[in-house]
């Protein structure tokens, strides 16, 4: 997923060969870039033509990995266009479970609220 700029002569040569030798290698790799330049550049809106063209492919993985995209559309095309997320939120939820897990059975609800509050 390198950009091609930045790999040997051999890596070309090999990666050329093997778009050659399979074109579902070729088709699964030009949407793979594609999908990418969406997530790095917050392409949303390009979101829609790019499950088209996947459910229209011939990779059966990509076709059921954009299936599954649009499923639950308007979330991941927000996901892509925004630069706001929930992952900080989702790492406290995961921290303060992980400490409950830890100390499971062996301490009282105040020690537990103690080790949240105070553990950055």
């Amino acid at each position: 997923m390198r950009n091609r700029d930045l790999l040997s002569s051999q890596e070309l040569e090999h990666l050329d060969q093997a778009r050659l030798a399979c074109p579902d290698i070729a088709q699964a790799c030009d949407l793979a870039r594609a999908f990418t330049d969406l997530v790095r550049n917050r392409r949303g809106r390009l979101l829609p033509a790019w499950i088209r063209q996947a459910e229209r492919s011939d990779v059966v993985p990509v076709a059921k990995f954009a299936a599954f995209l649009r499923q639950d559309f308007d979330a991941v095309t927000a996901g892509l266009t925004h630069a706001w997320s929930s992952g900080k939120v989702v790492g406290h939820v995961n921290r303060v479970k992980t400490i409950k897990q830890a100390m499971y059975g062996r301490a009282s609800f105040r020690l537990l609220r103690i080790r949240i509050l105070t553990r950055p």
